[in-house]
């Protein structure tokens, strides 16, 4: 993944500056941290540690040195020096006022923008065969690649999703056997599609496969997945596999045409075309299709594709490699699987049987804001376990809930404060107001270091303590009619738009009311 796009910059530009300032006191690089705990400061750094074995001296003599310096700068009220040398920031009143107004006058793009160069790139998602309605598996496909999607656009990269149909091959064909089957009034094959929605499509005229397709756009759009691209297996193996081949590293063996990929980074050759009857294998469409989108242009192309494509990584990337591309513009994402409980039940899940968890059910029982909130809220590496009964509670045990509410109940605040004037200045915070506004500061760096990871899990997790910093300051101080009435509506006001933009960077809404 790349990690040159973004800088120091990713940080509030407050937390920065006093990077700066303690950097160039130390003669060192200075990364600040939060301390778990209040009394060691606001910020804490071990640049003493770092700094003591080329100086020659003791760690806390020089921890020393750096924070009797420290303690002069005007964002700085005391520093000190704790355990074998960390030193350890307290600030001054005027910093908080300083990053509030900051965050203020970045407005919506608070946090993002931060790229130094600008890519265009791909994000392939769900892409799943047009045999049936979506499951929740590819249901955590579209939610986890859509979240990819909008952090590299809000960091400031032009990004387009493509869903790739594979409208040809054996699964194709026995879900068009399955419901003509039904369609004759007879079982569907053995290893057929048995499910209810192959006897109701069953009673409708055409292709079924064509009305998956639409049934498929429509759902996407209906959980806020906006697909830019559409691509059909059978136009590229069409057009593009024949043109190709022919460029490719290849030998012929055990009466198969194979393409030399173990050159180029994989496991081992893939099979190309069978030699006797000429057809294509699936790995010759995965090629043409490589070239296909860097031919349209895209600096960086995105898979995500589900746990039992491991083996995809490697011929992906030596597919890039053959044609002539970088391997490292090409990213595989791998998520793990999705289990539904019920009633403290799982449910067992077979796309043939008919008994999978189809989005549409799970939409159905917990709302387009949970589902999109639970299909993110771990990392994509990890297995996700959803909580139907939890995940549709309105209380606070519900994490979307929680964090929703905040925002209706600031835009509460705010509506009930109508023109009532906001000021960043002349205040000196109070305990819950520092830590609320320190959080909102870490804002930048969670959204880069998500965006560079692709972890947009991140996300849902800074979502819930930036709400429970704000419950706590509302549980202790009032807003309105208050003598720090402009401060603290510039602060809810604040706080407002992060927990939105936090929200609707994994395609949840932010409402006014709950």
């Amino acid at each position: 993944m790349p990690s040159k796009s973004c800088s120091r910059s990713d940080l509030s530009r407050a937390i920065q500056r006093l990077e700066a300032e303690l950097e160039r006191l130390a003669g060192a690089p200075v990364t600040l941290e939060r301390p778990s705990r209040s009394e060691h400061g606001d910020y804490a750094t071990n640049v003493a540690l770092q700094l003591a074995p080329t100086d020659g001296k003791p760690p806390r003599e020089v921890a020393e040195a750096i924070a009797e310096r420290a303690a002069d700068l005007a964002e700085v009220e005391r520093a000190e020096v704790a355990g074998p040398g960390f030193v350890n920031i307290f600030l001054a009143p005027s910093w908080y006022g300083d990053a509030l107004g900051e965050i203020l006058e970045a407005g919506d793009a608070y946090g993002g923008r931060f790229v130094e160069t600008r890519e265009q790139i791909q994000v392939e998602m769900v892409s799943a065969n047009p045999t049936g309605p979506l499951t929740v598996g590819s249901a955590r496909n579209g939610a986890y690649g859509d979240a990819v999607a909008r952090l590299l656009q809000f960091a400031g990269h032009a990004v387009e999703r493509e869903y790739y149909f594979n409208d040809v091959g054996r699964q194709i064909e026995l879900f068009r056997e399955s419901v003509e089957a039904r369609r004759r009034g007879e079982e569907p094959p053995e290893e057929g599609y048995s499910g209810d929605y192959v006897s109701e499509i069953a009673t409708e005229p055409g292709d079924p496969v064509e009305r998956m397709l639409d049934e498929i756009r429509r759902e996407l759009e209906a959980f806020r997945i906006h697909i830019d691209s559409w691509v059909l297996q059978r136009e590229i193996v069409e057009s593009e596999v024949p043109e190709v081949l022919p460029g490719l590293d290849t030998y012929e063996a055990e009466g198969t045409v194979w393409a030399r990929t173990s050159a180029y980074g994989d496991d081992k050759d893939r099979p190309l075309v069978r030699s006797e009857d000429g057809s294509y294998l699936y790995y010759a469409a995965d090629i043409a299709y490589v070239r296909n989108k860097f031919e349209r242009g895209f600096d960086r192309l995105v898979y995500v594709l589900g746990a039992d494509h491991h083996g995809y990584v490697a011929r992906l990337k030596a597919a890039a490699a053959m044609l002539g591309y970088e391997p490292e513009r090409l990213e595989v994402l791998i998520y793990q699987l999705v289990n539904i409980v019920e009633g403290g039940q799982a449910r067992q899940a077979s796309k043939r049987r008919g008994d999978v968890v189809f989005l549409s059910e799970l939409v159905d029982k917990i709302g387009v804001d949970a589902a999109r909130w639970y299909l993110v809220s771990r990392g994509h590496d990890q297995t996700i376990e959803i909580d139907v009964d939890l995940a549709r509670e309105r209380s606070e045990k519900n994490p979307v809930y929680y964090v929703q509410y905040a925002h209706a109940r600031i835009a509460g605040i705010l509506g009930n404060a109508g023109d009532a004037a906001t000021s960043t200045e002349g205040s000196d915070p109070a305990p819950a107001e520092r830590e609320l506004i320190k959080r909102l500061a870490e804002f930048p760096d969670v959204v880069t270091e998500a965006t560079e990871r692709r972890a947009p899990h991140a996300l849902p997790n800074y979502a819930i303590r930036l709400a429970d910093d704000f419950h706590r300051f509302y549980h202790l101080h009032r807003v309105l009619e208050s003598e720090e009435q402009a401060f603290r509506l510039a602060l809810v006001t604040a706080t407002k738009a992060v927990l939105a933009r936090s929200l609707d960077l994994i395609g949840v809404e932010a409402p006014d009311r709950m």
